[in-house]
């Protein structure tokens, strides 16, 4: 643990943590030590530091839920359940960090208690991407090797794509979310983030239960690591991209090519961006649903953006839900056909590179390749695929069937070799 002076300093400049407790972090250290001595078996992430979303129960820490509505809460007296299982695998809990208010917001700002700064841009504060913008800020800057964020539309591969590292995004009800503040029970997913995709099927394996390196990519040796591959291009994204993530998505595709994939065009019913509006009727009644309370009183704790968000949920009918819920069963099918003849559909993971804090729409979101996911409940990995003349990163997500998280692991694999080795922030140079 002699990293933690450096977390601590760090941490001042980026604001990730919220909550670090030193004497705690030493002596769960000293005790996974003295439980090895014993001769018990080191687990898969023995003396790892670990940092946990700010929505996720630590016992003795308290969960704020980037809320001010959260202040006087008394800390949990139990783990979540995914923290237990890091736990049981040697891992050390370092602390909580920040996230939008209740994980609700994918900039990644937060009007009340702050937000991060992002580690690729330490001269102009631009936005980590949210919500889970500590969990991204803690481990792109090297504070941590791994961290647990949640994705209920995009919430851990927004900030991956933004600040730069490998986030999957698991499918709904795989990993247990007990002890989880809820925003959407529907949509809501835990899942790693680090900054290599080996290292994120290593977390995988353990908050889903798996046998250790089952999910672990296979080592692809030669010079075309994507052949045999089929890899399925959206015909119409939906939105234009801006000029430097297009031209890193067009390399992409290139490299991808040329690495043995075969491209495939793929039409949906709709583009990727239209479905983001219906998985949002879901995130506003649920939000409105777990935390009217606090949206409803004057004045209000919560801060502007999400207030709104929260109160847009309060309209929605019983049909229109109703009718949402039925549309999408209805589309389920013909999205499985899709992939019947792919490997992985590949997509921008943002339109985007990372603006400057406030001058960014915050009634819009930057969700719209990310939340296709969430709505048909599939799995997702996003990870850096190149960098802009600007000197940020860009993301690229592969999105495959629900409960295939290693073959998205295995494809981010493949990519991340092309590339010649994982993206890292500057900062780490």
């Amino acid at each position: 643990m002699s990293d933690l002076p450096l977390t601590l300093a760090s941490n001042s400049k980026l604001k990730a943590f919220v909550y670090l407790n030193k004497d705690r972090v030493l002596e769960d250290a000293r005790h996974i030590d003295r439980v090895a001595a014993l001769g018990a078996p080191k687990g898969p992430l023995f003396g790892v530091p670990i940092a946990i979303k700010d929505i996720i129960h630590v016992a003795g820490m308290p969960t704020g839920g980037g809320s001010l509505t959260r202040k006087d809460a008394a800390p949990p007296t139990q783990d979540a359940v995914v923290v237990q299982r890091l736990r049981n695998a040697g891992a050390i809990i370092i602390g909580k960090v920040a996230t939008v208010e209740y994980a609700f917001g994918g900039w990644g700002s937060n009007d009340t208690v702050g937000a991060p700064v992002n580690p690729w841009d330490l001269k102009r504060v631009r936005i980590p991407g949210g919500s889970s913008s500590g969990s991204g800020v803690s481990v792109a800057s090297g504070m941590v090797p791994g961290a647990l964020g949640s994705d209920t539309g995009g919430s851990i591969r927004l900030p991956s794509s933004f600040s730069g590292m490998v986030g999957l995004k698991t499918t709904a009800g795989l990993i247990p979310t007990t002890g989880v503040l809820p925003l959407s029970d529907m949509l809501d997913t835990i899942g790693p983030m680090t900054r290599t995709v080996r290292d994120a099927a290593i977390l995988f394996d353990v908050l889903a239960e798996r046998a250790e390196g089952t999910s672990l990519p296979s080592h692809h040796a030669g010079s075309k690591p994507f052949d045999g591959k089929r890899i399925g291009v959206p015909e119409d994204l939906g939105v234009t991209l801006h000029p430097h993530t297009e031209s890193i998505w067009q390399e992409t595709l290139k490299r991808v090519k040329e690495a043995g994939a075969t491209l495939v065009p793929v039409q949906f019913p709709k583009s990727l961006a239209d479905y983001a509006a219906p998985c949002g009727m879901f995130l506003a009644v649920d939000g409105y649903r777990h935390y009217r309370v606090f949206a409803e009183e004057k004045p209000t704790r919560l801060g502007d953006a999400v207030c709104k968000r929260m109160l847009s949920g309060k309209s929605v009918s019983a049909v229109d839900y109703i009718e949402n819920i039925a549309s999408r069963d209805r589309n389920k099918s013909v999205i499985a056909q899709v992939f019947e003849g792919i490997d992985a559909l590949m997509t921008p993971t943002t339109a985007f590179p990372a603006p400057v804090l406030g001058e960014h729409p915050e009634h819009d979101s930057p969700a719209v390749f990310t939340r296709f996911a969430n709505y048909f409940e599939l799995a997702a990995i996003s990870l850096p695929a190149g960098v802009t003349s600007e000197g940020l990163p860009v993301g690229m997500q592969f999105v495959v069937p629900g409960l295939q998280e290693a073959r998205a692991l295995d494809l981010a694999y493949r990519l991340e070799l092309s590339l010649g080795g994982p993206i890292l922030c500057p900062i780490l140079k």
